[in-house]
């Protein structure tokens, strides 16, 4: 890899990675004193789904305040015109920005989510561990090693610098001829092959270890997802390692498969945004199915139109991987290609529509329950429809002309991979935090959490639209006065830092919880699936025998119909409902 001897380090960035190896040796101790090794040890050498799990999100939450740190940094160099904070100017900028955005695509959102369903998946389709549990713990470990191999570039003060897309030319030695681009190359490899070794467990977890009578028009909607994203997985990820492939050739071989007379940076395009936009929908599809289990939870009511539900997540699949160019519209593909793809980038609206109504049709048929979980739900509605509607607007293929490389296009991004993804990953994690540890999570502080980061998100992005339309372009460290950004910038910058505020919330109500909080009751939300008929947290072995399914929440009907759930009846209409709800419902619930 070219690694830069310490002699060519900096002495700041030597300092800090001999801190931060001695902090790290001591917060080990500490976290591992008074006989706790047993438990560091457990966990570093399990196999079960539910403890990966929880090291999947746990390690996912240490990245997103590394990368959430150069998000702070990135809004304080823009907060004023002109400005001279630190060193964040000109290259190490680019860094910033780099390795910003790469952390939260591969090192939070999908680690997050993964996470998730590791926890949820095998108990919610009855099944006592993923089908191959040592792969299992594999791709875990892959996934760790990439992110330690792509932070590692901070202490050796090369950090990628190319952004996260890593576009050619600028990712080829020609242009980055030191070695930071390398440890993204190798960074992304190692990390995307333990998310393919995932996405073949899930597959077969769900096909062949589901419980008797569980057919897949029975599976809740967040195993559907993962059903789903583990299948665009598979075709996605492959492409972004033979991209990565192709472009260390042409960085250590000499090949010129992305410049040179016989290639060209448009292929390295196509190749990365083939992977790039079915990667959108790896990221949201799980956070839909986790809404659609919270919502339909704290609804007391079955999720409205389940097969139109599970119809839109195979559509939106589908349709993720006949999109990919609408981010190149003006790289010049023609009128015929631009309105093909501005198309097929509209039918996405449709059935992504059809969810967001499903949704609001099951709390109005429901008796809502504002808990935490909820409320992450509730905010993600309008927030995803803003971030839906500037994706139609950029779709138009004449108008991104306008838009392209501005910064409403990061708002818009923004808008649906945090307001869509990091919005349904919090309520998931508050939802399922029972099953990982046995305790719930505190109320008071999740609302907390809850109101300061969206309040924060929408402070942040929103400005970013009008900037955006004004001119201000992505990727630029500095701007004049007379660029008339300075109100959008300063107030994107307060709100950056109440999200990050946010965060702070979330580390003491970890704490609180694990110091003063009760044992939770196996089933503390009245919950409708599998997963909360076992004990929390939930044991190595929770079904044994494993339950017979005879409909869609079938634990749910087995407690209002007071039969066992091995024998659960045909459902019938809720009498927790109230009568008008009964009324509307009843042909859904039958």
């Amino acid at each position: 890899m070219n690694l830069p001897l310490i002699g060519q380090v900096p002495s700041d960035v030597v300092a800090a990675w001999i801190f931060s190896i001695l902090g790290g040796i001591v917060l080990f101790l500490w976290v591992t004193k008074k006989q706790k090794w047993p438990v560091v040890f457990e966990y570093m050498r399990t196999t079960h789904h539910r403890k990966i799990g929880t090291m999947y999100i746990l390690f996912a939450i240490v990245f997103f305040f590394r990368a959430g740190i150069d998000a702070l940094f990135i809004r304080t160099q823009l907060s004023v015109p002109n400005n001279d904070f630190w060193v964040f100017q000109g290259d190490k900028y680019n860094e910033v920005f780099t390795t910003h955005g790469t952390i939260m695509i591969f090192f939070v959102a999908m680690p997050l989510l993964i996470g998730l369903m590791n926890v949820a998946v095998p108990l919610q389709i009855g099944a006592n561990d993923l089908a191959f549990p040592y792969l299992n713990a594999v791709s875990f470990w892959l996934f760790l090693a990439g992110g330690i191999i792509f932070n590692m570039s901070f202490f050796f003060n090369a950090a990628p610098n190319a952004g996260w897309t890593a576009y050619a030319p600028l990712s080829t030695d020609t242009y980055s001829p030191g070695p930071n681009i390398n440890y993204y190359i190798f960074g992304l490899q190692v990390s995307g092959l333990g998310t393919i070794f995932t996405a073949i467990n899930m597959i077969v977890t769900i096909a062949r270890l589901k419980a008797p009578g569980l057919k897949l028009a029975r599976m809740p909607l967040f195993s559907w997802s993962t059903l789903v994203t583990s299948f665009l997985i598979l075709i996605a990820f492959p492409v972004l390692a033979i991209a990565l492939l192709l472009l260390t050739f042409d960085r250590f071989y000499g090949t010129s498969f992305f410049g040179g007379e016989m290639g060209s940076p448009v292929y390295w395009q196509h190749l990365f945004w083939i992977f790039g936009h079915p990667e959108v929908y790896i990221l949201v599809l799980p956070a839909f199915g986790i809404f659609s289990d919270v919502i339909s939870t704290f609804s007391r009511q079955r999720v409205y139109g389940y097969t139109s539900m599970v119809i839109a997540l195979a559509l939106i699949g589908l349709l993720g991987f006949m999109v990919w160019a609408h981010h190149m519209f003006t790289v010049g593909l023609g009128p015929l290609a631009n309105s093909v793809f501005a198309i097929t980038t509209m039918l996405i609206a449709i059935p992504t529509g059809i969810k967001v109504f499903n949704w609001l049709f099951t709390m109005r048929g429901g008796v809502v329950r504002i808990k935490t979980p909820m409320l992450f739900a509730l905010g993600f509605i309008p927030t995803f429809v803003m971030g839906g509607v500037t994706g139609v607007m950029l779709a138009v293929a004449a108008a991104d002309y306008q838009y392209h490389d501005s910064y409403f296009v990061v708002a818009h991004f923004h808008y649906t991979m945090v307001g869509g993804t990091i919005l349904g990953a919090f309520a998931g994690i508050y939802y399922w935090y029972p099953k990982m540890t046995g305790k719930v999570l505190d109320e008071t502080l999740g609302r907390w959490h809850f109101w300061l980061f969206v309040i924060g998100f929408h402070l942040t992005f929103l400005p970013q639209h009008f900037a955006g339309l004004n001119g201000m372009p992505r990727r630029v460290y500095t701007y004049t006065w007379e660029d008339g950004l300075f109100v959008f910038n300063f107030i994107s910058t307060i709100g950056a830092f109440l999200m990050g505020i946010s965060m702070l919330f979330v580390i003491w109500n970890l704490y609180k919880t694990h110091r003063f909080g009760k044992k939770a009751e196996g089933d503390p939300w009245d919950g409708r699936t599998l997963e909360w008929s076992v004990d929390s947290p939930a044991p190595e072995h929770p079904f044994n025998p494993m339950p017979k399914v005879k409909t869609i929440d079938s634990f749910w009907y087995s407690k209002i119909g007071k039969a066992k759930l091995e024998d659960a009846e045909e459902p019938r209409p809720s009498p927790r409902l109230p009568l008008r709800a009964i009324s509307l419902s009843r042909w859904r619930e039958l």
